[in-house]
């Protein structure tokens, strides 16, 4: 089957991306019990973004959630892949799940702009409508438009390069009002953390996208009086995502010579 695109779709190839498989009847449960969102509700069509969490409600990784019918299928950081399969396995216990790492059989895509056709797993990206799609596709597609510009203008954490493992909590990322978390399905790993953390309102910084100006340094984020408030993540020349204090929004930030402008993304919900 050719694949067709129509003109004003963009698109891009995720070479960072692998695949775990998840097959067996208590594939659904085994996971279920394991991960934020909400296990039941993925089927053909439909993916879930969900995050792996440690029994102290920390971040260890994150990722898509598809069915194709007969199995799960886990789109995460192929350099995460190898780490995911035996931390997923150490509860597996009597459970019939069967894990395996699947990236050779899949290239992960991207696609936004338009609607998308041709080979592969594919669902809407859950987090946002103007995300797109996310796309399991059996090979790699030509062309490779820039998806890192779009997911940092749109507020988008990027695992590893945005997170810090066993650190950052899920409502400091945007999990809750990106779609990451089920605050309905019953108990999972680090759940009482996260709820704990929502309903006392202990956040006290945020993943959130600015715009640079002037040349950024691995260097913390400063306030004008010299007080560290955070630090760069992923970024461009001239966007980025930065994990800082709530309390210093309205100042001045500097990043070594380069001056950093929070822009709040209309989904995000911070306190008054």
């Amino acid at each position: 089957m050719a694949h067709v695109f129509r003109m004003t779709i963009k698109y891009a190839h995720l070479p960072e991306r692998g695949v775990i498989e998840i097959t067996g009847e208590d594939r659904v449960s085994f996971l279920q019990g394991l991960v934020s969102n909400d296990v039941a509700l993925v089927v053909p069509g439909t993916a879930v973004w969900a995050a792996l969490l440690s029994p102290q409600g920390r971040w260890l990784a994150d990722f898509f959630i598809f069915s194709d019918g007969n199995r799960l299928l886990l789109d995460v950081e192929a350099a995460d892949t190898a780490f995911l399969i035996q931390r997923l396995s150490r509860y597996r216990l009597r459970a019939q799940a069967v894990l395996r790492d699947a990236s050779a059989e899949f290239a992960v895509h991207v696609c936004w702009g338009d609607a998308w056709s041709g080979d592969g797993i594919t669902a809407p990206d859950p987090r946002l409508p103007e995300a797109g799609w996310r796309i399991l596709a059996p090979a790699p597609l030509p062309g490779n438009d820039h998806w890192e510009s779009h997911r940092l203008a749109l507020g988008l954490p990027d695992g590893m390069r945005d997170l810090e493992r066993d650190k950052t909590l899920l409502l400091e990322a945007g999990f809750d009002e990106l779609n990451g978390i089920s605050w309905s399905k019953g108990c999972y790993m680090g759940q009482e953390l996260t709820a704990r953390t929502r309903y006392r309102g202990l956040v006290k910084r945020r993943l959130i996208p600015v715009e640079i100006t002037g040349p950024v340094t691995d260097t913390p984020i400063l306030r004008p009086d010299g007080r560290e408030i955070g630090v760069l993540r992923s970024h461009t020349a001239t966007l980025g995502l930065a994990m800082l204090r709530l309390d210093a929004l309205g100042d001045t930030l500097t990043c070594g010579a380069a001056t950093l402008k929070p822009v709040i993304p209309g989904w995000m919900r911070l306190p008054e």
